[in-house]
């Protein structure tokens, strides 16, 4: 089945799934944020991945809900501007999904999920103490791309600093195997990395 959007536009639903069951396995950014006033918060989102090295950004996507209000996320980082990004492991999954949760403004999120914090460098915004790669950032650009529900805001922002667990990062690689990133797909499911295969590249 061929769609020319133009003339035969999907809805906002419909797109959602296609493109979320499509374009898969996607990595899982759990970003902790804080308001003005000092308020936590934290909230998985998989569209999300490197933008770029030198300088080092990461890129993620927020969708606006149902109501077309934007995630607690969104409003932290225009107002604060600071975030820290931890990429989404098997030991902890559970509290990952908990903070998936849509709670009222200013509600704790690592206090939901039994998540302590701790201190990042760089940055006034805690990360999850045991998370064993957490990436200290910088708001770089907000684009939003629409007041409608569904639509989405691409978020740059900039690495500053760094918490990375020896037994996950010895200076030059990282240990999937101790980091058990896990992946989003559709609906409820999540893909682990476990089954992996190597391919060189061509000269």
């Amino acid at each position: 089945m061929d769609t020319l959007l133009d003339t035969s536009p999907l809805s906002a639903g419909t797109l959602y799934r296609l493109l979320s069951g499509s374009i898969c396995p996607r990595p899982i950014a759990w970003v902790a944020t804080q308001d003005g006033q000092g308020n936590a918060n934290l909230a998985p989102f998989s569209f999300f991945n490197v933008a770029s090295i030198d300088p080092p950004i990461l890129a993620f996507a927020p969708l606006l809900d149902g109501s077309a209000q934007p995630k607690d996320t969104l409003r932290n980082l225009e107002d604060v501007g600071e975030c820290v990004v931890h990429v989404g492991t098997e030991g902890l999954i559970e509290a990952l999904n908990t903070t998936s949760a849509s709670l009222p403004p200013k509600e704790d999120e690592f206090a939901l999920a039994g998540l302590e914090k701790t201190a990042m460098p760089g940055v006034r915004v805690p990360r999850i103490a045991a998370a064993p790669i957490a990436f200290g950032c910088q708001r770089v650009q907000v684009i939003r791309f629409g007041d409608q529900p569904l639509a989405g805001s691409l978020i740059l922002v900039k690495v500053v600093s760094i918490h990375a667990d020896e037994s996950v990062w010895d200076g030059r690689h990282v240990h999937l195997d101790v980091l058990q990133p896990v992946g989003r797909l559709a609906g409820s499911d999540y893909v682990r990395v476990s089954d992996r295969f190597a391919l060189s590249r061509p000269d």
